[in-house]
């Protein structure tokens, strides 16, 4: 009984998702899916449709399995969805459309170019403070490049970047994989990575909306995850630490670039760092729980700041999972 069980499920999953998708607009609304996670409002613009009619059909369509829903505040997000026993038959649905539904792709162009603007305005406001606080630690293409050497050691294929912000890390390193996931809580970061990698040629990076503690990303999926100057800002690092184990595959890295930990008070009053970098015994910690080994940890000095007085150390940590 219990072995008949779960094909029948199966089978009622795909069912419901069949039915889900059978209906133009959920077909159209599939294929911009495709292409990078949306908000209802811009779906709304692309497809010229009711915004009550939209959200209808993203509601099934979730409801279904098709999709997944995330919201952030007053705004909801939509991707498609993951799971193992849906994502096959939402990419054979996919292949069967072919070219169809093309001008739903041309106004996709459209609020891609809305939304480059924006991020460039957002970035220009914020490039100053940007400035001000990579004055207090070591040269950034010193640490690019260490991080470079150390990514570099060995190969890999996919590459995840939690809190990936301006998607730095993803132009540096996505070149050398095959697949490449940016994740970001914040909309206008995730646009300016956008446009950044645009503007790199890199057009195979899936940039998305996402919790650091609970990314939603397939368990055991990486050869490599890149946390990049995110942990001070997090209220428990060793939770982020131990969902990025989570999407390591055996013998996959976990590669973090962060502040050694510092007394310098004007980074928690001015830039809201909710810790004053990290203490080498706290990460062993966050490791051996996340089974994770550690392998390499090196420190990059930091330089003289303007008024003279040392700046802040950036370490690296690499951790590889059993």
């Amino acid at each position: 009984m219990a072995d008949d069980y779960a094909p029948k499920t199966r089978f009622s999953i795909l069912l419901e998702a069949l039915k889900a998708a059978g209906e133009p607009t959920r077909l159209r609304l599939l294929r911009l899916l495709a292409r990078e996670e949306l908000s209802v409002m811009e779906l709304v613009s692309i497809l010229d449709q009711s915004q009550p009619r939209i959200s209808r059909h993203l509601k099934l369509m979730s409801e279904a399995g098709l999709i997944e829903r995330f919201p952030d505040g007053a705004w909801v997000f939509y991707r498609l969805s993951s799971a193992p026993a849906i994502r096959p038959l939402v990419d054979a649905i996919l292949a069967s459309l072919d070219d169809a539904y093309n001008e739903d792709l041309q106004q996709l162009e459209g609020v891609r170019s809305h939304r480059r603007k924006s991020a460039e305005g957002y970035f220009e406001t914020i490039a100053p403070k940007w400035d001000e606080i990579r004055s207090h630690y070591v040269a950034e293409a010193d640490v690019e490049a260490e991080i470079l050497r150390l990514a570099g050691r060995q190969p890999y294929e996919h590459l995840v970047d939690l809190g990936t912000g301006s998607g730095r890390m993803l132009t540096l390193l996505a070149g050398q994989a095959k697949t490449a996931i940016g994740l970001d809580l914040s909309q206008h970061m995730l646009n300016v990575a956008r446009a950044r990698s645009h503007d790199a040629g890199l057009e195979t990076i899936d940039f998305r909306h996402g919790d650091i503690y609970e990314t939603r990303l397939p368990a055991a999926s990486a050869d490599l995850v890149v946390v990049h100057q995110v942990l001070h800002f997090l209220a428990d690092p060793g939770r982020a630490i131990a969902e990025a184990a989570r999407l390591l595959r055996p013998g996959g890295r976990l590669l973090i670039a962060d502040f050694e930990h510092h007394d310098l008070e004007i980074m928690r009053e001015q830039y809201q760092h909710r810790r004053l970098g990290m203490l080498d015994e706290d990460m062993r910690t966050w490791f051996e729980a996340a089974g994770l080994a550690p392998d390499v940890t090196k420190s990059l000095p930091p330089r003289l700041t303007k008024n003279g007085t040392a700046g802040l150390t950036v370490k690296i940590w690499l951790a590889v999972k059993a």
